[in-house]
């Protein structure tokens, strides 16, 4: 892969670089960016568990997220609340104007796998697509 470059509609340029371990070096500006951070799960879901629960932790996590618009409440209540945000990773970068990038995102054959921030930008962790 070589170095290319993305012009969002505010005209501002990304550098996406290659790096020599395999993954990609984003620069550009990210003044007013916003970021998120995955789930961390392992609270709601021991305590799922230590009540009596016996979904595997993928079925969890997507029905722990179910909302009941009749009766106007989540479906797993008193485990949503213990869902919390894991600040030790990010999982989504998305700068004023583009471009959006998130781990599960698949750029040219490999996929993002995680984003670190280093000076200037963001590293972005990088494995082969299967």
């Amino acid at each position: 892969m070589e170095t290319n470059t993305y012009t969002n509609r505010y005209g501002e340029i990304y550098t996406f670089t290659p790096t020599s371990d395999g993954n990609i070096f984003w620069s550009g500006s990210f003044s007013h960016t916003r970021f998120a951070w995955p789930n961390d799960y392992s609270v709601a879901y021991k305590t799922y568990l230590e009540q009596g629960g016996t979904m595997p932790l993928e079925e969890f996590k997507k029905k722990v997220h179910e909302y009941d618009y009749e009766t106007q409440d989540w479906i797993m209540k008193d485990f949503i609340k213990l869902v919390t945000s894991d600040k030790t990773k990010i999982d989504m970068v998305d700068p004023p104007g583009g471009p959006y990038i998130c781990t599960g995102m698949e750029l040219n054959g490999k996929i993002v796998t995680g984003l670190e921030p280093k000076d200037g930008g963001y590293v972005l962790l990088m494995k082969d697509a299967e």
